[in-house]
């Protein structure tokens, strides 16, 4: 609460009234005159997206011609009558199109024009009447539910002042519902708007969230896979002088930095990799799981009701520990997905190695049965693509045919030539 000069307190109220003025001033002093031509309508409605699309696009001018054709009419109709005061609302009408505001103060003042140098019994006929609420109406469309109680507020004052109550109360009631039922339709379509922008900004963050959290795993599982392998080679460039006897100065040296290089990169490892490592996070005791443990997943899956079976073509040879496991981890989650997504369907897992790289599909026929298919996001696809990504590799996700689906993917592999298998 604050205190004026002499010292009177300004409370709550006040400050109201004072902000209300000032959306008063703005609302219709201010932007009155503002050039603002009626948008297009959008045609992607429940109704309008239905057109053909030859008639489509002159939908979006429908509120125009609705306008216009109004203005038409009440032109037509002051024609017929031979009266001047019959034509009041037709300019009002046809200015709603580019300035909304100006349209009303235009019918206000002419209203008040004609009550001067007119002398009528009943003062409210029904062109006037039905130009009122045909301007209020776009006004109201146009603007917003602050504008629109302003209005009718400002209406009513000139009305009643003007006219008299008994004469201006049916013109006045028929506005009032008009309008409150337009504030509360923008009201509604408003947060309907709000509502769908924060579900898709849910959507975007819970993709990001889904992404962020599979290259962690991923990064784990490498950092599990990298570690042992430097481990390795540390260990055996300690222990290789000791296996040869009487070695040079020059190949012990060289043992030595390579242990050193190894325990050095160990520690890069480790320190990078740590800041996506939970702190709740154990690395497993079991070795990562390889493509030559596929058999023990399919059958996991057959247990869990899922018909599947596996086709491996070309010769089989041992691949780098990370393509392996992340080959291994795609079959599992597409297995996972065809759980999930198509109950009661068959499953084919092919693996194909070829002399470039290694290939994998694994596609499953339409869900059958009484069980309803789990509705998914697409996040096991964003892992799985994610991975083929970091080895280079291509991949593709889509619907078969016949209703099924299919993940196709191929991971570079570099030819072993004979003097590095050694």
């Amino acid at each position: 609460m604050t205190e004026t000069p002499s010292g009177k307190p300004r409370d709550n109220e006040f400050h109201l009234t004072v902000g209300a003025l000032g959306g008063l001033r703005q609302a219709l002093i201010q932007d009155a005159f503002v050039y603002r031509p009626m948008p297009p309508m959008r045609t992607d409605g429940r109704f309008t997206r239905r057109l053909p699309e030859r008639i489509r696009p002159y939908a979006s001018w429908t509120p125009h011609a609705l306008i216009i054709g109004v203005a038409l009419v009440m032109f037509a109709r002051a024609v017929d009558d031979h009266e001047l005061r019959t034509l009041l609302p037709v300019f009002p009408i046809l200015l709603t199109l580019v300035r909304p505001v100006a349209a009303w103060w235009l019918l206000l003042g002419g209203s008040l024009f004609i009550s001067v140098f007119s002398q009528v019994e009943w003062p409210w006929r029904p062109s006037e009447v039905a130009g009122y609420l045909v301007v209020l109406t776009v006004v109201a469309i146009r603007t917003g539910p602050r504008t629109t109680a302003w209005m009718w507020v400002m209406t009513a004052g000139f009305a009643v002042f003007v006219y008299g109550y008994s004469a201006s109360l049916p013109m006045l009631f028929a506005s009032a519902v008009i309008l409150l039922a337009v504030s509360m339709w923008q009201i509604r379509r408003r947060a309907d708007q709000e509502v769908a922008e924060q579900l898709s900004v849910t959507a975007v963050e819970r993709g990001r969230r889904t992404l962020l959290e599979e290259r962690t795993t991923i990064a784990r599982e490498l950092h599990d896979v990298v570690a042992h392998h430097m481990s390795v080679v540390a260990i055996q460039a300690e222990a290789a002088p000791y296996r040869v006897e009487n070695p040079p100065p020059e190949l012990e040296q060289a043992f030595v930095t390579i242990r050193e290089n190894a325990v050095a990169a160990l520690t890069e490892l480790r320190r990078i990799l740590g800041v996506v490592r939970a702190d709740d996070y154990e690395a497993p005791d079991a070795p990562q799981p390889t493509l030559a443990e596929l058999d023990g997943l399919i059958d996991n899956v057959r247990e869990a009701g899922l018909t599947a079976e596996k086709t491996i073509t070309g010769a089989v040879r041992e691949l780098p520990q990370g393509v392996e496991l992340s080959a291994y981890r795609i079959v599992q989650e597409a297995l996972s997905n065809v759980l999930r997504h198509a109950p009661g369907s068959t499953a084919r897992v092919e693996i194909a190695y070829v002399l470039g790289g290694l290939g994998l599909r694994i596609v499953n026929t339409p869900p059958r049965g009484l069980v309803k298919p789990s509705p998914g996001a697409g996040h096991g696809v964003t892992g799985m693509r994610e991975r083929v990504t970091m080895l280079n590799g291509e991949m593709t996700a889509d619907l078969t045919e016949d209703g099924g689906y299919e993940v196709a993917a191929f991971v570079p592999v570099a030819a072993v030539r004979d003097g590095d298998a050694s």
